[in-house]
């Protein structure tokens, strides 16, 4: 049987490569080892992929979404259900990373397809990945690169390929930026018809050999008559690329760092660890899967825990993993699918091509009373599964009477385990004991009033400033 410690670092494990899980998940994957239970994360073509035909027959919408709500509910609904957590997640990573959103591209099907492509290709090789964003339509529209001319060149795209998705501010130059725009020219897209006009439809990538410059170039001190394959292969070699994906892997997965417009002055708050990701990223010759393996193996991860600001996907989808709230297709999804961009994250559509603000940026005022109220809406429904099976284990541990110290303990040790700050648990003591600072399990009425009360304080653990750290 796995220990408290072994069990802890799978709920971890579980939170950050996945979107959390049962405490009975977690202790027959602790069971398993830990190793293995990495493996079985990077390894999800070994299981089924989630029924979405099930969920189209109920939300037809959500198999070519006209609308961003649709196209969130497929989402959200695989999150909660897929046996591949992994999968969903590095589409999240990928997500947030090369940032695509509705309020532009106006096809919230094309940004659910660019999403596939992610949860397709995200473990693979990340140069690879480059082309294929390069030549995605969704990108190419939201970048402007079909306006990327032979005789007028457009640097959007040029741009943010090294300033957002590759290296960073800092490490090029205009002129670098002016002839990867060239090397460019001619990637565009077949005729965008909007789905007012013709609902959800297809778009492809084209080539325009005769409005591409083949000329000479020179681009981060290479000259030749590159294209955008050139550019991308002379773009991954680059240190400030390696240095590039390794915080952002850092930050998705480890631990929060500063935001991404602060890294040319802030350096990495671990740079060994930085170092220990770079270095995997060169020798596995740029494929992701490798990476992940090291990080999530490497002491620095296991001495992550409630170091991660959950993200508003996480928050929701994490929630009904737990709880059991929602699974199969039901109404309310349609409702559901829109809680995170109520906490600040709506899913296709961040705010910008810098993508959202992590960390701590994710609780503000608002922001804050939306999350811990959905938790807590969740937590203390006594009906859902989840949280009979929480409280079927608080009454297990002891079926006479329980003072509220010992309440409060095992609902911590099944709500993590979690630790808090004396201050905290003494005021969720306190809450117990104005509910009589006892409960007991013995008679059908007692029962009852045990369930409520620990409803409750899952609830207040729930939106405790711990819990929040994923």
């Amino acid at each position: 049987m796995a220990t408290k410690q072994e069990i802890a670092l799978m709920a971890h494990l579980l939170r950050r490569a996945g979107f959390g899980a049962t405490r009975d998940e977690i202790e027959r994957r602790a069971d398993d080892g830990y190793d293995a239970t990495v493996e079985w994360l990077l390894n999800p073509d070994e299981r089924p992929e989630v029924d979405e035909y099930l969920l189209y027959r109920y939300h037809p919408d959500s198999e070519r979404p006209p609308k961003v709500n649709h196209a969130s509910v497929n989402w959200l609904y695989r999150m909660v259900n897929t046996e591949r957590p992994l999968e969903e997640k590095i589409g999240l990573f990928w997500h947030q990373v090369f940032a695509t959103g509705d309020n532009k591209v106006e096809s919230a099907y094309e940004i659910k397809e660019q999403i596939a492509m992610f949860r397709e290709h995200g473990f693979g090789n990340y140069r690879d990945l480059l082309v294929r964003l390069a030549q995605n339509p969704t990108m190419l529209y939201w970048l402007d690169n079909q306006e990327n001319h032979k005789r007028a060149p457009n640097e959007n795209w040029g741009r943010e390929l090294m300033e957002l998705f590759s290296m960073g501010i800092g490490n090029y130059t205009e002129k670098d930026v002016f002839e990867a725009s060239r090397a460019f020219t001619g990637w565009a897209f077949d005729t965008k018809i909007h789905w007012l006009l013709w609902g959800p439809h297809l778009w492809n990538y084209e080539f325009h050999p005769e409005d591409h410059d083949g000329a000479e170039k020179d681009y981060l001190g290479h000259t030749g008559n590159f294209d955008g394959f050139d550019v991308i292969d002379i773009i991954v070699r680059q240190p400030a690329c390696h240095v590039f994906i390794a915080r952002h892997l850092y930050n998705f997965f480890v631990a929060d760092e500063p935001q991404v417009p602060a890294w040319p002055i802030e350096p990495p708050r671990n740079p060994e660890a930085i170092r220990t990701i770079c270095e995997s990223f060169v020798k596995n010759d740029y494929e992701i899967k490798p990476v992940l393996r090291t990080i999530f193996t490497s002491d620095f991860f296991k001495d992550s825990m409630y170091k991660h600001v959950m993200n508003p996907a996480e928050v929701v989808a994490g929630t009904l993993r737990v709880t059991g709230a929602l699974s199969e297709p039901h109404p309310d999804w349609e409702e559901v699918a829109l809680e995170p961009m109520f906490m600040g994250q709506s899913l296709h559509d961040p705010p910008s091509v810098e993508g959202w603000h992590t960390g701590h940026e994710w609780i503000n005022s608002g922001a804050l009373v939306r999350r811990v109220n959905f938790m807590a809406d969740k937590f203390s429904d006594t009906s859902l599964p989840g949280v009979q099976y929480i409280i079927r284990r608080v009454a297990a541990s002891n079926g006479t009477a329980m003072k509220a110290d010992d309440l409060i303990d095992h609902c911590l040790d099944l709500m993590g385990p979690l630790s808090v700050k004396d201050k905290t648990r003494q005021e969720l003591i306190e809450y117990v004991d104005g509910e009589g600072g006892s409960v007991s399990w013995q008679s059908p009425e007692d029962f009852a009033n045990a369930s409520r009360v620990t409803g409750r304080v899952l609830a207040l653990i729930a939106g405790t400033r711990e819990y929040q750290f994923g």
